[in-house]
C-alpha cells in the first residue's frame, strides 16, 4: 500500500490503514517517544496516545511534506503534553545532584551504539532532556521550544547548555 492508499483508508477509517500506518511508523516513533521519556512503558502510552491522535487528525493532513514529518510532530506534540501533565518539565535538577557514573565506559568510544545513546539522553532531567531533543535532534529554534513549553528563551538555552554539559562528562571523547 502507498502512503496516499493509507491516508486514504485512514480517513475512511478503515482499520486495515490505520494498522498499516501503524506497523510502517509505529519503531521510528517509538524511538522518538523514549527521548522523551524515563522507560519503555511510558514511552509506550505516549506512542499509543499519539497515534490516537494521528487517526484522529489524518484528515489534515495535506501531503505538501513527508508523512512521517508530520506523524512525528504529532508525536512529539504529544510527548510534550504527557510531560506537562505529569508536571515533569516543572522538576528542577541541579547538574551537582546528577550521577555522573557509567558502568563501563570502555564500551564507549568507536563502539558507541544509538540504544546507549538513548540510555544516556534518559538519564538527563525532563526539562534538560525534553529541550535537548527539541533543539539537537528536532531542529527546534530556543525560541519555537520556549514557545511550545511556555518558557524564555534564555531559559531553553541555559537548559540547552546544562544538558551538553551534563553529557560532555558522561560521554568520553
Amino acid at each position: 500500500m502507498t502512503d496516499e492508499e493509507i491516508i486514504d483508508g485512514c480517513i475512511k477509517k478503515k482499520a486495515l490503514a490505520q494498522k498499516e500506518l501503524y506497523d510502517k511508523y509505529s519503531k521510528r516513533m517509538m524511538g522518538v517517544c523514549l527521548r522523551y521519556c524515563d522507560n519503555q512503558e511510558e514511552g509506550e502510552d505516549i506512542l499509543q496516545n499519539g497515534f490516537v491522535h494521528v487517526f484522529e487528525k489524518i484528515e489534515s493532513f495535506k501531503g505538501t511534506g513527508a508523512l512521517e514529518g508530520w506523524i512525528r510532530k504529532i508525536i512529539v506534540n504529544t510527548a510534550l503534553t504527557h510531560l506537562r501533565k505529569n508536571k515533569k518539565l516543572e522538576q528542577n535538577t541541579d547538574l551537582d545532584e546528577l550521577d555522573l557514573v557509567m558502568e563501563d565506559q570502555s564500551q564507549l568510544g568507536d563502539g558507541f551504539a544509538a540504544k546507549e545513546l538513548l540510555k544516556i539522553i534518559q538519564t538527563l532531567p525532563p526539562g534538560f532532556r525534553t529541550v535537548f531533543n527539541l533543539h539537537a535532534i528536532e531542529g527546534y529554534s530556543h525560541k519555537e521550544i520556549g514557545d511550545m513549553l511556555g518558557i524564555t528563551e534564555g531559559t531553553s538555552k541555559s537548559q540547552y547548555s546544562r544538558a551538553k554539559t551534563y553529557l560532555q562528562k558522561i560521554i568520553p571523547l
